[in-house]
């Protein structure tokens, strides 16, 4: 199992309760970005920086993957691709991307992109708050334990 981070618009304290997940689980995480990235000093964390363009990090992740890694996104298409693969995805709110929510996910997505393409003003995503970073923690917490219980199945 290895954590897959879509880096490039991941807050800081999502990326900060990675760190410490990847050092007490010792499980490889992979920060993938088109900008230069720092990590901590430790065996568990890497950085990958891919070329700029259109989904180049989020390409590299869906090659990378495997069925049981834990992938961090807020971008729903990419969500759509590692699950399809097998993999388990939240955003940094802690929201599971699972089979079952995941076409709706897009339907929403692709709707209120239209809205916007249409001049309709949507608004941005709320401010990142503490119940956001718990929330996302907790999640973490259960992904990693749900991916573990996988890696034990014959």
């Amino acid at each position: 199992m290895k954590i897959w981070v879509d880096a490039d618009a991941t807050p800081k304290p999502v990326k900060e309760i990675l760190f410490r997940a990847a050092q007490r689980e010792k499980v490889t995480t992979t920060l993938v970005a088109n900008q230069g990235l720092s990590t901590p000093n430790s065996p568990y964390l890497k950085a990958v920086q891919v070329s700029s363009g259109f989904d180049v990090a989020d390409n590299y992740i869906v090659q990378e993957c495997e069925a049981g890694d834990i992938v961090i996104t807020a971008d729903i298409p990419l969500a759509a691709e590692v699950v399809e693969k097998g993999a388990l995805a939240i955003n940094p709110r802690g929201e599971k991307y699972t089979r079952e929510n995941i076409r709706q996910r897009l339907a929403m997505r692709d709707f209120m992109e239209q809205m916007r393409s249409a001049g309709e003003v949507t608004g941005g995503p709320k401010a990142y708050n503490q119940q956001d970073r718990q929330a996302f923690a907790n999640s973490l917490d259960r992904l990693l334990a749900q991916a573990r219980r996988m890696q034990l199945k014959p």
